[in-house]
């Protein structure tokens, strides 16, 4: 317990073991579908399932461990969601390119991620976002982890009239959220530890009873790795053309990670002056989790926002991420007892701690209408866009356009116009993809 005190300092940012144990292990159930939903939508890319399961908890456990060791952050890694079915349905089934080249394109694109954090010219880009952008990217996130949980259990559904309803409240999925978040509620305002996480196995619990949820076993053997380990198409990936493909992996990775790490570090009050003492570690870990993702042969690595469940439920250090990291290689050997968890049962998790995010809107100087509109538009856009990144983009796009032609150009950092350029060329070259 010393050496944990010693290395991760936990006295100093006010936490204990058992309690970075506990978020770590909400973090990780809140996260957990990723191994199962990451070799489902790849293996539509032609992708061998069984291999993408392993390269999936490989690596997020390296990224995870790194962010946890080398940073000391409580925030996990994993193949991204949005990223993955980039890969999947845009790159490889819609371009026709062979998933070994998709893989070198991430490949390609990691390495730019590291050069631009190893130069420090990301660390420069995050310092410069303008306060009110900075703070609607943790509502934002706030916003798309509500969509997000409200889809996962039912309580919103698809409509083709208006894209959006509400589902049917009838179902045990939607019956068993809401009962799992007012226990969370309850339980986290009178202050019991580990609230998230007794809300979580709870609701699974219930699933066994109500929702016809099955047991399949606790152990199984890991399946090979050896179908996409080394796979990627290197040369394949710099044949013209594909710049395009790329060019949006860069883009998406930066500013879906950054936007992640700045939301989540802002929630555990690791900011110091707005800034994170650490991000050039932080962004190292995730530049370098991409590189080795697209050698095991998965898509894009990424911080995940799902790391604000552990966040709430006391998660202050890299303890907290390395917890996730020893669960994720665990995966490979009890995939039956991690599947256990219905996606249902961490909603009310993620809906909650949504809740709690919102409320950094508060920060913004609503008397000054450049400074919030643009706020208001990079936190809407990022659910209703589906992407952290393209809430960001029209964030930065509303930012300077607003403070040009309102004469206020000379309150625009200079890195605020070169980003904001960077995505107009984007969406005009590029389109919304």
């Amino acid at each position: 317990m010393g050496l944990l005190e010693k290395f991760f300092k936990l006295n100093e940012h006010r936490t204990d073991v058992r309690t970075e144990l506990l978020a770590g292990l909400t973090t990780f159930l809140t996260m957990a579908y990723i191994i199962f939903v990451n070799p489902s939508i790849l293996g539509d890319a032609g992708m061998p399932k069984d291999s993408v399961f392993v390269a999936t908890c490989v690596a997020a456990a390296i990224g995870t461990l790194i962010m946890g060791l080398y940073a000391n952050y409580p925030i996990a890694l994993a193949p991204g969601m949005g990223l993955n079915a980039y890969f999947a349905y845009a790159v490889v089934k819609g371009m026709g390119l062979p998933w070994q080249v998709a893989l070198g394109a991430v490949f390609i694109s990691g390495c730019l991620f590291l050069a631009v954090s190893l130069f420090k010219i990301r660390e420069m880009i995050v310092n410069g976002i303008p306060h009110s952008i900075r703070t609607a990217i943790t509502a934002g996130i706030g916003l798309f982890l509500a969509i997000i949980s409200l889809k996962n259990c039912g309580i919103i559904a698809p409509n083709p009239a208006t894209y959006i309803t509400l589902g049917n409240l009838h179902q045990v999925p939607a019956v068993l959220a809401i009962i799992g978040f007012f226990l969370i509620v309850t339980l986290d305002r009178r202050r019991v530890r580990g609230a998230i996480l007794i809300g979580i196995l709870t609701v699974t619990a219930l699933s066994f009873v109500f929702g016809g949820n099955k047991f399949g076993g606790i152990f199984s053997a890991p399946p090979s790795i050896d179908p996409t380990l080394f796979k990627l198409d290197i040369m394949g990936a710099l044949s013209v053309g594909i710049l395009n493909v790329v060019l949006v992996f860069f883009l998406v990775e930066l500013f879906d990670a950054t936007g992640t790490l700045m939301g989540v570090a802002n929630r555990a009050g690791l900011l110091v002056n707005g800034k994170m003492e650490r991000l050039n570690k932080a962004l190292l870990a995730d530049s370098t989790a991409i590189v080795a993702g697209s050698f095991l042969g998965t898509s894009s690595t990424t911080a995940y926002i799902e790391s604000a469940a552990g966040v709430q439920a006391g998660g202050r250090t890299g303890l907290t991420a390395v917890t996730v990291a020893v669960l994720f290689l665990a995966c490979l050997f009890i995939a039956p007892l991690a599947g256990a968890v219905p996606a249902y049962a961490t909603a009310p998790a993620l809906f909650y701690v949504s809740c709690l995010m919102l409320r950094d809107l508060a920060d913004i100087d609503w008397d000054d209408t450049t400074e919030s509109v643009p706020a208001v538009v990079t936190a809407l856009m990022m659910p209703f866009t589906y992407s952290i990144a393209n809430g960001i983009a029209f964030g930065f796009i509303t930012y300077a356009g607003l403070k040009l032609f309102c004469g206020r150009a000379r309150q625009v950092p200079a890195v605020v116009w070169i980003i904001a350029a960077i995505f107009l060329f984007k969406f005009i070259y590029l389109g919304g993809d």
